[in-house]
């Protein structure tokens, strides 16, 4: 018998908000966390603007010490260490000061991480300075430095881990930790990601020219997935984090379980059949919704709701087939639809984890968030969905399953069957 999975806290800091409480109800009213940045301006950037958070020095000093803080620059993990204390928190779980918990562990994603940190780094070493790098500039720059921080913050004695799979990665770290804890391979795991912000990590896809560049003077109205004015994606940046448990363990201490996991899958497209290092095999896309429904469980006429990968670009058409397709329904069978990036453009391997805290807000407080800028349905998503299956505003309505996807570069897809408990 393989265990159930349950989640059991939430954190999180993305660009609309820096906790639980604030983001859900900057989802309820569409808040934008998006703004213009006059640096990439100075820089020349065509896009100007993006989704970062505005994280106050009260709220880094509370997870980081002086010390700790002293020579920090590393945005990706300051976003990391604060959405994943905050879901151990919320979970109401201890931290072990002096022996570590074999029973717990982390899997917490990353893309890029410690970008700011290398080109200070890089510019010190040119300069024939590498003695002044300073005793943590490894440790902050390192691809895994996120999941060691969280690690070492809350004792950590099972897998600790970082996985990376371009926009993919938050997603797929949560289904990883499920099927750790599903196998008696931990009782409890901490699972999210995070991704650095900013020119230098935003600057290759400016250059790829898949970012907006018309809406620099109106950066609340630029992200605007499934319309048929859709521009291209406004970068963004942040964290998300979920305390998943087994069922057992969580109903021994009394936690609160704020959704379960059914079932999912990953897969790859191979970058065959249509798929690239940038555009997914349609393919290999709905054989992982298929097989993450058939794990789960259900009917594809259980699913009340999808939260999309959705990105505002000239494959969101794509996707809304792919979904209608996988499930077998269309107009006004398909269930609701939204994408949380028309708040906070995209938060690139920090995606998944944020919109995965989103999607179980939704079960736990039974909403649907509305899609910010979503105008005129895009024509070739008119073909299969009716204008209402794609909200604009919020919805009050029971939700019971809820289907979650991201599909990254390098043709990766993760999808992931979340239930209300």
């Amino acid at each position: 018998m393989k265990n159930r999975v349950v989640v059991t806290g939430m954190g999180v800091c993305a660009p609309n908000g820096t906790n639980i409480s604030d983001f859900t109800e900057a989802l309820k009213t569409g808040k934008s966390g998006i703004r213009y940045f006059s640096e990439l301006e100075k820089l020349k950037f065509s896009c100007q603007i993006g989704g970062m958070p505005l994280v106050p020095e009260q709220l880094k000093s509370r997870y980081f010490t002086p010390l700790e803080l002293r020579n920090f620059n590393s945005s990706g993990i300051l976003y990391g260490v604060i959405a994943g204390m905050q879901a151990w928190e919320d979970a109401g779980l201890s931290i072990h000061e002096e022996h570590c918990d074999y029973d717990s562990g982390c899997i917490f994603g990353s893309g890029s991480l410690g970008v700011d940190k290398f080109r200070e780094s890089i510019i010190k070493v040119d300069e024939g300075n590498v003695r002044r790098l300073g005793s943590t500039s490894v440790q902050q720059t390192m691809s895994s430095g996120v999941s060691a921080y969280l690690g070492g913050k809350i004792g950590f004695g099972n897998l600790v881990t970082t996985n990376s799979s371009a926009c993919t990665t938050g997603t797929e770290s949560i289904y990883l930790a499920f099927e750790r804890i599903q196998n008696g391979k931990a009782k409890r795991m901490l699972a999210g990601s995070t991704s650095d912000g900013g020119p230098y990590v935003w600057g290759g896809f400016d250059a790829l020219r898949i970012l907006p560049s018309k809406f620099n003077d109106r950066p609340t109205k630029a992200s605007r997935p499934m319309d048929a004015d859709a521009q291209g994606f406004v970068p963004g940046c942040g964290a998300g984090a979920l305390v998943l448990e087994s069922l057992a363990s969580a109903q021994e201490r009394g936690a609160t379980i704020y959704a379960e996991i059914l079932g999912g899958e990953v897969n790859n497209g191979g970058q065959r059949e249509g798929g690239t290092m940038t555009a997914p095999n349609p393919h290999a896309v709905r054989r992982c919704i298929e097989n993450a429904i058939r794990d789960a469980g259900i009917k594809p006429d259980a699913i009340d709701a999808i939260n999309g990968h959705l990105t505002a670009t000239a494959k969101d058409g794509l996707e809304v087939h792919n979904w209608s397709r996988a499930l077998g329904r269309k107009g006004d069978d398909l269930p609701y639809i939204n994408s949380i990036k028309g708040m906070v453009g995209h938060c690139l391997a920090a995606a998944g984890s944020i919109e995965c805290v989103a999607s179980v807000l939704q079960l736990k407080e039974q909403f649907i968030f509305p899609n910010v800028n979503l105008e005129t349905l895009h024509p070739e998503i008119a073909e299969v969905m009716e204008p209402g299956r794609a909200p604009r505003k919020m919805l009050n309505t029971r939700v019971d399953v809820l289907a979650k996807a991201s599909f990254g570069f390098g043709d990766v897809n993760c999808c992931i069957i979340f239930r209300k408990f």
